[in-house]
C-alpha cells in the first residue's frame, strides 16, 4: 500500500496538470492564411474520369520542350517519346463544390506513372484565379474505398482477436486521433511552443490509451510510470542533440511550405515533437509488456522477492529490446528509402550521406527514440518489481510461500 500510495501521489498531480495543459492550451481552431496553390494548401474537389480515347501527342500538343532529336538529356528523350508516342485525352466531371457537372479534358502523356482510365474516381485540383478552361486539373486518385475496406479489415481483425480488449484499443486509437487533429496540430499552428504542446498531447494520449485498454489498477500504474520517465529522457535527449547537430526541421517542401505560411512556428521544436510523438506508441507497447511479465512471474511464483523478479524481468527485456530497436530502425529506413536510393545512385559515402540534414534528421529520431526504449525496460521492470514483491498471497509468508507444494500437483515436489 506504501508504495500504491507514492505511484498515486506522483501520477494524480501528473494528471491534473496534463487537464489544466489541455485547458490552458486549448486552441479555437486553426488560424485561416491565404491558399497558396501549393502541394496539399490548394481547393479540391472529387471528380470521375467520364470518357478516355487514344490521340497522337503531336496531335495533342502534349510536348513541352520542342524535339530537337537529341536524345542525350532526360528533356529531349522525353520530348522525342512524346512526339512519336500515343497520348490519351480524358474527359473528367466534377462530382463535388460549385461546379458540380462541369466537365473538362486533360491529356495524359505516356510516360506518365499515372494513367487514366474510364471509370476512375480522382481527385482534381480547382485555382480559381486560372483561365476557365484551365481552372481544373486532376491531382490524384480517389482511393477511399480502397482505405476504408482496409480500415474495416484492420477494425475487424482486432476485434475477432482482441474482442472486448481490442474494442478498447479501438477507442483509444479514435481518443488519440482526436487529440491529434483538434489539440496538437491546431495548437501548434496558432503559435504555442511545440514542444510544450506535444508533452501535454502525449500525455492526455498515454493515460487515455493505457488505462482505457488495461484498466485502473496498479499494473497500469507501474507501466504509466514507465513510459513518462522514458518519454522525459527522450525529451532531454532531443533537445540537447538537435541543438548540438544545429537541425532546423525545414528539410523539405512540406516542411518549407508550413514555415512560410507561419513563420512564427519553430520548426527545431516541431521536429522534437514529432520525436516524442513518434516514441510513445512503442514505448507503451514495452512498458506494458515489462509490467504484465514481472505480474506474470509473480503469479507463477509468488514467493520470488523483488531481486528475483527483476532478474527475470530484465532478461525477458533484453529479447524485446533487440526485437524492437531492430523494428524501430528498420521502420524509420523504410520511410527513408527513395531517399537513401538517391544517395546511393549518387554514390555519395556514408560520411556525407550521414552528415546531410535530411539523413541526420532521422538518424537523431531513431537513435534518441531508441535510447529511450531501451531505458523503458530497466526502469519500468524494477517498478513492477517493487511493487508486486510487497504482495503476499493471503497473507501467507514468504518462508511458508516457499515450501508449500505447488498448485494443482499432488503434494509431490520434484527436488532442485
Amino acid at each position: 500500500m506504501h508504495l500504491r500510495k507514492v505511484i498515486a501521489a506522483v501520477l494524480i498531480p501528473f494528471a491534473a496538470a496534463v487537464l489544466v495543459g489541455l485547458a490552458v492550451l486549448w486552441p479555437g481552431g486553426a488560424p485561416p492564411h491565404e491558399r497558396t496553390g501549393v502541394g496539399f494548401d490548394r481547393q479540391t474537389q472529387q471528380a470521375s474520369v467520364t470518357k478516355v480515347v487514344e490521340v497522337s501527342c503531336k496531335e495533342a500538343g502534349a510536348s513541352g520542350v520542342p524535339p530537337t532529336g537529341d536524345t542525350s538529356t532526360a528533356e529531349g528523350s522525353s520530348a522525342v517519346q512524346q512526339e512519336k508516342g500515343t497520348c490519351k485525352r480524358a474527359t473528367i466531371r466534377v462530382d463535388s463544390g460549385k461546379d458540380k457537372g462541369r466537365t473538362f479534358t486533360e491529356i495524359v502523356q505516356p510516360d506518365q506513372s499515372r494513367q487514366l482510365h474510364e471509370g476512375q474516381k480522382v481527385v482534381v485540383a480547382y485555382e480559381p484565379s486560372a483561365p476557365k478552361d484551365l481552372q481544373y486539373s486532376v491531382t490524384d486518385i480517389n482511393r477511399r474505398l480502397p482505405m476504408a475496406l482496409l480500415a474495416g479489415i484492420f477494425a475487424l481483425a482486432v476485434v475477432v482477436v482482441g474482442r472486448l480488449r481490442g474494442v478498447m484499443a479501438l477507442v483509444a486509437l479514435a481518443i488519440s486521433f482526436l487529440v491529434l487533429n483538434f489539440f496538437i496540430l491546431p495548437a501548434i499552428l496558432q503559435g504555442s511552443n511545440p514542444l510544450l504542446v506535444a508533452v501535454v498531447g502525449a500525455s492526455a494520449i498515454m493515460l487515455i490509451a493505457l488505462y482505457l485498454c488495461h484498466g485502473l489498477s496498479a499494473r497500469t500504474s507501474v507501466a504509466v510510470l514507465g513510459t513518462l520517465v522514458s518519454l522525459l529522457l527522450i525529451g532531454v535527449l532531443g533537445s540537447l542533440f538537435i541543438d548540438w547537430a544545429a537541425l532546423t526541421g525545414n528539410t523539405d517542401d512540406n516542411t518549407g511550405l508550413i514555415h512560410g505560411l507561419y513563420p512564427t512556428i519553430d520548426m527545431s521544436g516541431l521536429l522534437l515533437a514529432g520525436v516524442i510523438i513518434g516514441s510513445l506508441g512503442v514505448l507503451d507497447d514495452v512498458t506494458v509488456t515489462q509490467t504484465s511479465a514481472v505480474w506474470e512471474l509473480h503469479e507463477a511464483n509468488p514467493s520470488m522477492g523483488w531481486r528475483g523478479l527483476y532478474r527475470a524481468g530484465i532478461r525477458i527485456g533484453r529479447d524485446h529490446i533487440a526485437s524492437v530497436v531492430n523494428t524501430l530502425v528498420l521502420a524509420y529506413a523504410g520511410a527513408a528509402l527513395p531517399l537513401l536510393l538517391l544517395f546511393s545512385i549518387a554514390q555519395s559515402g556514408v560520411g556525407t550521406v550521414a552528415n546531410s540534414e535530411l539523413v541526420a534528421e532521422e538518424i537523431v529520431r531513431t537513435l534518441v527514440g531508441s535510447i529511450g526504449l531501451v531505458a523503458s525496460v530497466p526502469v519500468t521492470t524494477a517498478l513492477a518489481a517493487l511493487v508486486v514483491s510487497a504482495d503476499r498471497t493471503g497473507g501467507q509468508p514468504a518462508a511458508e510461500a516457499a515450501t508449500a507444494p505447488a498448485r494443482g500437483g499432488r503434494g509431490r515436489r520434484r527436488k532442485r
